[in-house]
């Protein structure tokens, strides 16, 4: 199974090759930036530059569901993780970095490009700090697509985190049950895995009161995590991993289902051989020295 990047590849690779550029030739101009991103759900993304001046870039987000994330705290986070870098948001965005390109490194280009991941990081961070103190909090439920959400509850000994997606077909669902199957497996291999638990339409009891998603195509995906899978060495591979799981999911689906329809059609190619070398030729007639037709009896 392939993971996917935790960062945006198109933010680090605009800026690295401004930085390669200046390091390389510091004396010539750097060359101006103006540039539209988006990321798998629906997460947008501009670069531009600053009044004209090109040795400064802005890169600013926009999340539909950012307003959800400062209710818990998150522009005070992303202050805390960007430092001096957090400026002015921009309009129709939510928050903006400026950084300048002279003073960029690899570790701040990567930093700047897992900006999306650390607006879901501000709220894990709260919930698993809460987990470790032992105290609790009211569950939250984030609408982070338009039909989509998530769901966390901190207890005394875990962290549940619930993804509620929808499927566009039937078959997704039952492509999923497959997949989800594959981290039941392993967790019977290994036992100190994250238990996780796939329920479709019904939703689990945690979130059946709560404004989460429910439907007929709608698929819950429950992760239990304990203390082991939050410690401090440990979270940030968490975080990593949990929030980009929804993307994971259908991306591996959309996968099978192309692979599944490329085995049929190579199937389907293959019978239309067998089936044309099984039909019969037909029957020349055959003609005498002097050009008559005969046949035999």
């Amino acid at each position: 199974m392939i993971l996917l990047e935790f960062h945006n590849r198109i933010i680090e690779e605009a800026l690295t090759s401004r930085w390669e550029d200046f390091n390389e030739f510091p004396e010539d101009k750097i060359v101006p930036i103006c540039m539209n991103a988006a990321d798998f759900d629906g997460t947008l993304y501009r670069l531009s530059n600053p009044e004209g001046d090109e040795s400064s870039i802005i890169v600013s987000i926009s999340l539909s569901w950012f307003h959800e994330l400062e209710a818990h705290g998150a522009r005070a986070f992303l202050s805390g993780v960007y430092g001096a870098l957090v400026t002015d948001a921009e309009d129709g965005f939510d928050f903006s970095l400026r950084v300048s390109v002279p003073q960029l490194t690899p570790e701040v280009i990567r930093s700047v490009a897992m900006l999306r991941r650390n607006c879901f990081a501000a709220v894990f961070e709260k919930f698993f700090t809460l987990q470790k103190e032992g105290k609790s909090e009211a569950p939250a439920v984030f609408h982070y697509k338009d039909d989509e959400t998530f769901y966390l509850n901190v207890l005394k000994d875990r962290v549940t985190v619930v993804f509620s997606t929808r499927f566009k077909d039937d078959d997704d669902i039952i492509i999923g049950k497959v997949f989800m199957q594959a981290f039941a497996d392993v967790r019977a291999k290994n036992p100190s895995a994250p238990q996780v638990l796939f329920a479709p339409r019904d939703p689990p009891a945690e979130i059946r009161d709560l404004d989460a998603l429910v439907g007929d195509n709608v698929g819950h995906v429950s992760f239990v995590l304990f203390p082991r899978h939050i410690a401090d060495d440990k979270k940030d591979l968490t975080i990593n991993l949990i929030h980009t799981f929804r993307d994971y999911l259908h991306y591996h689906i959309k996968c099978s289902k192309a692979y599944l329809h490329q085995r049929m059609r190579a199937r389907t190619a293959s019978l239309l051989k067998v089936l044309n070398r099984a039909r019969p030729q037909e029957k020349k007639e055959k003609k005498t020295a002097q050009g008559r037709a005969f046949k035999r009896t």
